[in-house]
C-alpha cells in the first residue's frame, strides 16, 4: 500500500473531508475544511477524483511519498511548493513516484492549504466522515492533529467518486459580509454603527474553533454585555465575550454558547475569513438574509 511519511508538520494540521453535517442536534459539529473552496479546488487542479485532504496549517508541511505512481494536488491560500528540490507553481498538480519529497512552506497569504491524493487517506470513517475534531478527539488520525513522524496509508478510492469541478472564489480584501444576529438589539445603535464602520485586527488567538479579533477601535469597550442562557450557535456566529472581545466561531465550534451574538458571517464568506492571517485588518458589512440566500444560490 502507498503511504506518506510526514517529516515536518505545522500546528493545526489535520485530516479533513466534507465533514459531518446534520449532527449538531446531537452535540457533534460538522468539522470539515476551514476553506471549502480551497478543498474543492484541489481536485480540479489534480484533474482526478480525490479523497480526504490533509488540511495544512500556516507553517506548511514536508513529506516523503512511498509507493506506485500517484497523482495529487495542492491548493488553498498562497503557499510555496517545492517538489524534489524544484520550485513549482501554486496551486499545482503533483505526480508522485517512489521517494518523491514535497515541501510546502508559507507564502504571501492564507492560513490553510490542502493536499489531496487520487486515493483515500487510510483513517477510519467515524459517523460517516474522516474529518478531525481534535478538541474532542474525534475522527482523523487518532483524533488528533498530525505530527512529524506520522505515516498515513493511501487506499484506493471507491468507484462512486464524482468528477472534480473548479469552484469560484471571492476577492480577497473585500469586507466580510454578515447578517445581524438575534442579539443585535442588545447593543446600542452607536455600538452597531461602530461595528460596521471600524476595522478589527485578526489576532494570533485562532484555531478551528474560533478566531478572536482585536477591537483596536474600542467599539465594545463601553457596551453593556450580558451573559445569556446558553443556546445553539453555528459557524460564523460573531460572539462578544464578557471582556468585549469579538470572536468568530469556526468549523469546530461548540454546539451552544452563552454570550451575545451580534451577527453571523454568511456562509459564502466564511472560507475567505478563515484564510486571513493574524495581524491583518478586516471589516464587516451587513447584508439582509434574503441577500445572503441569493449569494448562496450563486455558489457552486
Amino acid at each position: 500500500m502507498s503511504r506518506i511519511v510526514l517529516t515536518r508538520v505545522s500546528p493545526m494540521t489535520t485530516v479533513q473531508d466534507a465533514g459531518r453535517p446534520g449532527l449538531f442536534a446531537h452535540g457533534i459539529g460538522a468539522s470539515g475544511p476551514m476553506d471549502r473552496a480551497g478543498y474543492a479546488l484541489v481536485a480540479a487542479i489534480a484533474e482526478v477524483p480525490c479523497g480526504a485532504a490533509i488540511e495544512i496549517g500556516p507553517l506548511g508541511l514536508d513529506f516523503t511519498y512511498h509507493g506506485t505512481p500517484l497523482s495529487a494536488g495542492v491548493a488553498g491560500g498562497e503557499f510555496s511548493l517545492i517538489v524534489d528540490g524544484e520550485p513549482r507553481p501554486w496551486p499545482s498538480r503533483i505526480d508522485l513516484v517512489e521517494n518523491t519529497k514535497v515541501s510546502i512552506k508559507p507564502g504571501p497569504q492564507g492560513n490553510y492549504a490542502y493536499l489531496r491524493f487520487a486515493a483515500e487517506i487510510g483513517v477510519p470513517a467515524i459517523l460517516g466522515s474522516r474529518s478531525t475534531n481534535a478538541t474532542v478527539g474525534l475522527g482523523g488520525f487518532d483524533g488528533r492533529m498530525l505530527a512529524a513522524g506520522d505515516e498515513l496509508g493511501l487506499e484506493d478510492l471507491p468507484d462512486t467518486q464524482t468528477e472534480p469541478t473548479r469552484p469560484e472564489t471571492a476577492a480577497p480584501g473585500d469586507p466580510i459580509r454578515f447578517v445581524w444576529g438575534i442579539h443585535a438589539d442588545l447593543f446600542s445603535g452607536p455600538v452597531r454603527s461602530g461595528f460596521t464602520a471600524s476595522e478589527f485586527r485578526i489576532s494570533a488567538r485562532m484555531d478551528r474553533m474560533g478566531v478572536r479579533l482585536d477591537d483596536s477601535g474600542s467599539v465594545f469597550t463601553d457596551a453593556k454585555l450580558l451573559n445569556l442562557v446558553s443556546d445553539a450557535v453555528v459557524p460564523g456566529d460573531i460572539q462578544i465575550l464578557g471582556d468585549g472581545t469579538p470572536i468568530v466561531l469556526m468549523r469546530d465550534n461548540q454546539p451552544t454558547g452563552g454570550y451575545p451574538r451580534i451577527g453571523t458571517v454568511i456562509d459564502a464568506d466564511l472560507d475567505r475569513f478563515a484564510q486571513i492571517r493574524a495581524g491583518r485588518m478586516v471589516r464587516f458589512e451587513p447584508v439582509t438574509v434574503a441577500h445572503a440566500h441569493r449569494i448562496a444560490k450563486w455558489q457552486p
